[in-house]
């Protein structure tokens, strides 16, 4: 059952947190929901706009509507990731995404504030919710590059005005984390000063963290071993996702450890078994494997086991 992410967040905030989980082909889509259900945890679908045109957007919100089926007893809202605001509105006007994120991130003050309130105002007019992005995290997804010079902190003297005028329902902080498989080097950590600042200015506001992958170092380590080349990935501790949750982070979006498993498991598989073709084997096993993922994440979130509480929270 599609869901918007404003009523997870209302079940879920100072609790845990509702992985949010980047997904770009059929088996993602199967490991994903097998892994949920599994753990009996809410979740949320994210779609970035090179998803999107990966294909076409068509094929891939058809494999969503078919997981829905298949899997009737799943609770998720299906998320536009990092849009721009004309892929915003064609989300919108889609009448398929319960929640989208405009990321202007990378314009003034200002200038976030008047696009946000663009895209807040053509989507609340349709019943679907708005995520936002203030302060900027560094690192390389996709069309997301930032570099660590130009990525700065969440000013929490700013969240406060950034929601009251644009009327965003959750905001994306910049507490530290980074976009890619090479988050941090040397002792680097979040700033929950910062987070804990900006929630004292924004009480029982939902908060997001992006770029929060683990790049879990035994990926990969059996990356390498099957000829990959991740020397210095390092991703976060995945046990700072509650203290996260406590202070008000109601998602966390997790991309790259995904597709680290995907790298491993098909790295693996062609390398033990050099005369196999069909792409279904090492399919078999890496939806397997993502399910399996999934699950792991989840007990880090606190999502796991919110499922049954989740269903009549939305029956209330």
């Amino acid at each position: 059952m599609i869901v918007t992410t404003k009523k997870l967040f209302e079940h879920a905030y100072g609790k845990y947190a509702i992985g949010a989980y980047n997904i770009n082909n059929l088996e993602q889509i199967v490991g994903l929901f097998k892994g949920n259900l599994d753990s009996e945890a809410p979740f949320i679908i994210q779609i970035s706009k090179g998803a999107r045109t990966y294909t076409d957007k068509a094929f891939l919100e058809g494999l969503i509507r078919a997981a829905d089926e298949v899997y009737p007893e799943a609770i998720f809202a299906v998320h536009l990731d990092h849009g721009d605001e004309a892929t915003c509105y064609d989300c919108i006007d889609s009448g398929f995404y319960s929640s989208v994120m405009i990321d202007a991130s990378g314009h003034p003050f200002e200038e976030n504030i008047a696009i946000t309130k663009r895209v807040v105002d053509a989507a609340h007019a349709k019943g679907i919710v708005v995520e936002a992005e203030l302060g900027m995290l560094g690192g390389v997804e996709e069309h997301v590059s930032v570099s660590e010079s130009d990525a700065k902190l969440t000013d929490p003297n700013q969240a406060r005005e950034f929601v009251e005028r644009t009327g965003v329902d959750s905001l994306a902080v910049a507490i530290g984390t980074s976009h890619g498989a090479f988050k941090f080097s040397g002792t680097q950590s979040l700033h929950f000063d910062v987070l804990a600042e900006i929630q004292n200015r924004l009480p029982g506001f939902p908060l997001v963290m992006h770029g929060s992958s683990s790049v879990p170092q035994e990926e990969v380590e059996r990356i390498n071993a099957a000829g990959g080349k991740l020397a210095g990935a390092k991703g976060v501790d995945a046990t700072q996702f509650r203290r996260a949750a406590e202070l008000g982070v109601t998602k966390i979006n997790i991309d790259t450890d995904g597709r680290l498993v995907w790298t491993r498991v098909h790295r693996e598989f062609f390398r033990d078994y050099p005369a196999k073709f069909d792409l279904r084997d090492p399919g078999k096993i890496f939806m397997a494997e993502y399910a399996k993922f999934i699950e792991q994440k989840n007990e880090y979130l606190g999502s796991a086991g919110q499922l049954p509480s989740v269903r009549e929270f939305l029956k209330a």
